[in-house]
C-alpha cells in the first residue's frame, strides 16, 4: 500500500461519499435497518449516524481497508449502539449462516473485485426473512452517459480505490442470489458517469 492510499485516498473517500445528496441517500435507506446489523464497506463510518438506536442492537461492520477504520471507530463512539469493525475481505464474511436480520451496503460494491462472490456470502449470512438495503452507483440507462462509465473506469479505478462506475447494480443483487423488491433509482447532482445511484431492498 502506498502513501497515497493509506493517508490520503481514505479522506478523499470520506469527502466524496459524505456529500450532501449521498448523505441524504443514506438517511432513505439506513434506519430501515433492524436488529443484528452487518454492514459492508463499512470505510470511514458515514452511515452510523443514520441507525436507529430503538431497532437496532448491534452493528459488525467489515472492510478491508483497516487504515479508514480510525474514523468509523471514532463515529461510533457517537451513538448508543454497540459497533464492532472488522478488517475481512468482503467475500470471507467470518459469521455463521443465517446470522444477521438486516445487511446495508452503500456505495461499496463499485470496488469490491469480486461483488458477485461477496453477494453471495451475504446471501449465506443473512437470516431468511431479511432485508439487503443498498444504495449504490453504477451503470446508467442512458447509452451516451454509459459509453463514457465504460471509458473512464480503467482510469478512473486505481484513483477511487477499486471504484468502477460501469457496474449493473440490480444484475450483480440476482446474481448474488438476491430478489430486488424495491428500486428506485436517479442522477444525484454532478457529472453524470459519477451520480447514477440505485437504492432499494431485496432478500
Amino acid at each position: 500500500m502506498n502513501l497515497y492510499e493509506r493517508y490520503l485516498l481514505p479522506r478523499l473517500i470520506d469527502f466524496a461519499c459524505g456529500l450532501g445528496e449521498v448523505m441524504k441517500i443514506r438517511a432513505q435507506v439506513v434506519p430501515q435497518a433492524s436488529g443484528e446489523v452487518l454492514e459492508i464497506g463499512i470505510g470511514t463510518g458515514l452511515n452510523l449516524e443514520f441507525y436507529n438506536p430503538a431497532r437496532v442492537s448491534r452493528i459488525v461492520g467489515v472492510d478491508p481497508a483497516a487504515q479508514m477504520q480510525v474514523l468509523a471507530q471514532q463515529r461510533a463512539e457517537k451513538i448508543a449502539i454497540p459497533v464492532e469493525t472488522v478488517a475481512l475481505e468482503l467475500g470471507e464474511i467470518q459469521a455463521p449462516t443465517a446470522h444477521f436480520d438486516s445487511i446495508v451496503c452503500t456505495f461499496t460494491l463499485c470496488s469490491i473485485p469480486d461483488a458477485a462472490a461477496a453477494l453471495q456470502e451475504m446471501r449465506r449470512v443473512l437470516k431468511p426473512g431479511g432485508r439487503l438495503l443498498f444504495a449504490e452507483h453504477g451503470l446508467a440507462p442512458d447509452a451516451g452517459v454509459a459509453r463514457w462509465q465504460h471509458r473512464l473506469t480503467p482510469a478512473w479505478k486505481p484513483l477511487a480505490g477499486g471504484c468502477h462506475l460501469n457496474r449493473n447494480i440490480v444484475r450483480l443483487i440476482g446474481a448474488g442470489g438476491f430478489t430486488v423488491r424495491d428500486l428506485q433509482s436517479s442522477y444525484l447532482k454532478g457529472p453524470r458517469p459519477m451520480t447514477y445511484v440505485y437504492c432499494g431492498w431485496a432478500d
